[in-house]
Parts: structure tokens; C-alpha cells; sequence
């Protein structure tokens, strides 16, 4: 094997890994926020409802970005063309850029600063995420 598909399979091996930690993240995401609106609104009473209110209601909007930032992954992974090391290479850039947490950033990106503040389970899989988005020296 040449260093350059060693380097493209560490690269797609890492957006795999950063992918699977993703979808733990956004699940956390879901169900925390989930919990708030509850507070706010009452009881969500079926997954059907849920649902819709994840892809129609503003307070869950946030979150679109990541979701089809998970799609495009899984896209990129599932291709019949196999994916190159330059496409695992900027699809890590991008997961970088997505989540960042910041109070002062974006409503994506502020929201999931409080999220991170507010609950040690999402606080810990952004230290997992943040160690797998580290850029390769």
C-alpha cells in the first residue's frame, strides 16, 4: 500500500469515527433540547409529533445544519465512487467549522455552547469530537 491510500484510508477511517460521534452528539442534542421546549410548551406526546417539530419548528432549527451535515457524510461514505482523501480531508474542515461552540457566534453555534454548559454527557462528546477534529500535524 502506498503512503497516499494509507493516508486516504486514515482520512475516511476518521470521518467514520467522527461521523458515529456525531450521531451520538446530535441524538444528545435532540433529546436535550427536547427537555427544554417540553418546559416550555409541555409534553410532546408522540415521536410522530416530535418529529415534525424537528424539521418544522423554529426552536429546533439549530439543529438542521447538523443533520444534513450527517447526510452529506453518510453521502460521501456511501458513494458507489469511493471517496477520496480530499473529500474526508474537507468534510472534517467543515465538522470543525460546524461545531463550534461560541456564546458570542452564530445561533448554532451559541446554542450549542449552552448545551455543552448545560449537560456533562454533550459537554464530553464535544471533547471526544473536538480530539478527532484535531488537523493532523
Amino acid at each position: 500500500m502506498s503512503a497516499s491510500n494509507s493516508s486516504v484510508d486514515l482520512s475516511l477511517a476518521r470521518l467514520r469515527e467522527v461521523r458515529s460521534v456525531l450521531l451520538r452528539l446530535h441524538k444528545a442534542l435532540l433529546d436535550s433540547e427536547r427537555t427544554l421546549y417540553e418546559q416550555v410548551y409541555g409534553q410532546i406526546s408522540t415521536r410522530g409529533e416530535f418529529f415534525r417539530l424537528v424539521i418544522d419548528h423554529e426552536w429546533f432549527s439549530w439543529l438542521r445544519p447538523i443533520s444534513q451535515f450527517i447526510v452529506q457524510i453518510d453521502q460521501t461514505l456511501g458513494s458507489k465512487e469511493p471517496a477520496t482523501g480530499d473529500q474526508a480531508t474537507q468534510l472534517l474542515q467543515a465538522a470543525r467549522q460546524l461545531l463550534s461552540p461560541n456564546s458570542q457566534g452564530t445561533p448554532l453555534e451559541q446554542r450549542y455552547y449552552y448545551a455543552i454548559q448545560r449537560d456533562p454527557d454533550i459537554a464530553l462528546m464535544n471533547a471526544e469530537l473536538s480530539d478527532l477534529l484535531v488537523a493532523p500535524k
